[in-house]
């Protein structure tokens, strides 16, 4: 990873809308890989580079789930962080994430529910600033008073 923001937790007394927290990380064929095997995803336009060279993408790709994974990884790491459940998750996928790609992923808090903990949030993946996926999360945020 190539973020440097602290990991641990934000708990809801202390989220705030507009509140953001990102990572960046380079996809290499060994993450491709390593997702291809723990999701048993193995198409070939993941992982054969004659193949995928005849496809819409002429050439390989990256799981779409592997770039959404780190959008996970912000929130499950950073905002809101340890001890938060994911409750659910958008997706569009705009545009193909390629092995060497480096990929920031964004997540920004747009709405609390501070009596249910539930916090909403965008979310996003870009490359050199364009997005390759977009999205929406909701969270259940771990609190000082129940935790």
């Amino acid at each position: 990873m190539l973020d440097n923001m602290p990991r641990g937790t934000i708990c809801i007394e202390d989220i705030e809308i507009g509140m953001s927290r990102s990572l960046r990380k380079v996809v290499t064929d060994r993450d491709i890989e390593l997702f291809a095997e723990v999701s048993t995803d193995h198409n070939p336009v993941h992982l054969d580079d004659e193949y995928a060279q005849d496809t819409i993408f002429e050439g390989r790709i990256a799981h779409g789930m592997l770039t959404a994974g780190l959008i996970s990884a912000v929130i499950g790491e950073q905002l809101p962080g340890h001890g938060t459940v994911y409750l659910g998750q958008t997706l569009k996928f705009l545009a193909p994430v390629r092995p060497g790609d480096l990929v920031e992923a964004v997540v920004t808090v747009t709405e609390m529910d501070f009596a249910k903990r539930r916090v909403t949030m965008d979310t996003h993946c870009a490359i050199d600033g364009r997005k390759v996926l977009r999205g929406e999360a909701v969270v259940l945020a771990p609190s000082r008073k129940f935790d």
